[in-house]
């Protein structure tokens, strides 16, 4: 294996990790199995990870860190042991004469718990949590829960979706898959002289890179700014994105305890929504999460005057691009929550949105993943420590409020080791300052979102997740622009709007 140092961009969530911020992502799997099946599932999960590890680089290699931590780690290979990284946890049997839960708020439960718990850095950075005892579906068949842990610093959300391609399926037999034996030797670890001047190297290749850039990325930064800081953008008359956060419940110092809740609305009526009021699916995901957190806030008497501004990643990934690392940076765009009126709100949305994609795809050429790493991990990991002990996130105003996250996903029925796929929810991320991340992913026919907030910020974010079924009823009940209707086929009665919100914040599957 050539010498493999993680980028500035990669490292940085190492550097950034502690108790309190787990720097892992995933997603949390509602999972039917076919009737009739035996034995354990954690054993056929194993059985289809062994086939197919192979194809998967980022699961076969682990961290070897520099001398001193000097700079940046590298990545050697590694053999996982999958008793270790695929585990089972059998839920309590429910006590005689309780009542029945609900498989997705029992999944929900387990999550949150789980979730907190830090990937072993002396291991390859993922792991699979098989959660059993959960109710019989509907059709009678057994369902158990999945929850990923796969670190940031070895994925980004297109490269973990580029990873799902390889463990799922399209059919409940799992496919064989045509694996080349790689030519490759193995490196399991790196001598310190090998370490040593590998990192030199890169270093001095960085201050290259970035010396022969700098006049053009000036040039750009120029041009951004003069537009971004325009008399009409400072004086809040345009889309609203050059501006400080309210202040707000989720902007706060995180603690290690987790609460996550759920979500799934149907994907082919969000599309038709967006075609008739000339909004992407991406607008739609931002009104849909403002207009849950202006009605959650609401009714907590926390809603600020000034609108929220949410933190948004945007891909910097060449198409076909699949490496196993992160190409992305962060926008902002304000959510328009001072609005009452969701035609105004969705209005605002679809300016501000349009504001950060004209600055970013200015910017985008130029924005760095990767630099000079010689004493960062100090700097980096000494930040981190006095940002969370010092309470800074109470003491300085944000430039966001919350992180939400739309990350394309397959539109098809999948399954996972025989298993059906009936909700593929994202885990993500919150840090100090940032006590809640939404992120969403369209997958069959559905959009899935995952709620994962600090617990004791947003400890109710079950009632938040409620409050998306609610606006996606105030999105449905916008007039329509002259001449635009929805097809019959994208018409959903009221009846069946109602009987897909549950009472867990989710939706039920759309079909």
């Amino acid at each position: 294996m050539p010498f493999k140092q993680l980028s500035g961009l990669d490292a940085s969530f190492l550097f950034l990790e502690t108790p309190e911020m787990p720097m892992h992502v995933g997603a949390m799997h509602l999972l039917e199995l076919p009737k009739g099946f035996r034995g354990r599932y954690v054993n056929a999960l194993r059985r289809l990870y062994a086939a197919r590890m192979p194809a998967t680089p980022a699961l076969r290699r682990r961290l070897w860190w520099m001398p001193l931590n000097l700079a940046n780690p590298a990545w050697v290979d590694a053999e996982p042991d999958l008793n270790y990284h695929i585990v089972e946890h059998p839920l309590p049997s429910p006590k005689k004469g309780s009542p029945v839960r609900d498989a997705r708020a029992l999944l929900e439960e387990a999550v949150s718990q789980l979730h907190p718990q830090l990937l072993d850095r002396s291991k390859p950075l993922w792991r699979m949590h098989v959660i059993e005892g959960l109710p019989r579906s509907a059709s009678g068949c057994k369902q158990v829960g999945v929850l990923s842990q796969v670190h940031h610093a070895a994925v980004d959300g297109q490269a973990a979706v580029a990873l799902g391609n390889v463990l799922f399926d399209t059919t409940p037999e799992p496919r064989e898959l045509e694996i080349r034996p790689s030519r490759r030797s193995k490196t399991f670890r790196i001598g310190m002289v090998e370490m040593l001047r590998g990192a030199l190297g890169n270093e001095a290749s960085q201050v290259v890179r970035l010396v022969r850039e700098l006049p053009a990325a000036l040039g750009t930064l120029a041009g951004t700014a003069k537009g971004a800081l325009s008399p009409k953008q400072l004086l809040g008359k345009g889309s609203g994105n050059v501006t400080l956060a309210p202040a707000t419940p989720m902007n706060r110092s995180v603690t290690p305890a987790r609460a996550f809740a759920s979500a799934s609305m149907p994907l082919s009526e969000l599309k038709a929504l967006g075609h008739a009021h000339g909004a992407t699916l991406n607008d739609l995901v931002l009104m849909l999460c403002a207009g849950a957190l202006r009605s959650y806030l609401l009714q907590h008497q926390q809603l600020p005057r000034k609108s929220l501004v949410a933190a948004v990643p945007i891909s910097l990934r060449p198409a076909g691009d699949t490496r196993p690392d992160n190409q992305a940076s962060m926008s902002l765009i304000s959510l328009g929550t001072h609005l009452a009126d969701p035609g105004k709100r969705l209005a605002h949305i679809r300016t501000a949105s349009q504001a950060m994609k004209t600055t970013m795809g200015r910017m985008k050429s130029i924005l760095p993943t990767d630099f000079p790493s010689i004493g960062i991990p100090w700097l980096m990991e000494a930040a981190a420590s006095l940002y969370g002990k010092a309470r800074v996130a109470e003491r300085l105003p944000q430039v966001a409020n919350l992180v939400i996250s739309n990350v394309p996903g397959p539109q098809v029925p999948i399954y996972l080791a025989g298993a059906r796929v009936l909700a593929n929810c994202p885990t993500s991320i919150v840090v100090h300052g940032l006590a809640l991340n939404i992120t969403v992913q369209s997958f069959d026919a559905h959009m899935d979102f995952g709620l994962m907030a600090d617990a004791a910020a947003l400890p109710d974010i079950k009632a938040l997740a409620l409050a998306l079924g609610a606006a996606l009823d105030e999105l449905r009940a916008l007039p329509l622009p002259a001449a635009l209707t929805i097809a019959p086929e994208h018409k959903v009665s009221r009846t069946r709007r109602a009987s897909r919100v549950k009472a867990d914040g989710s939706t039920a599957r759309s079909r």
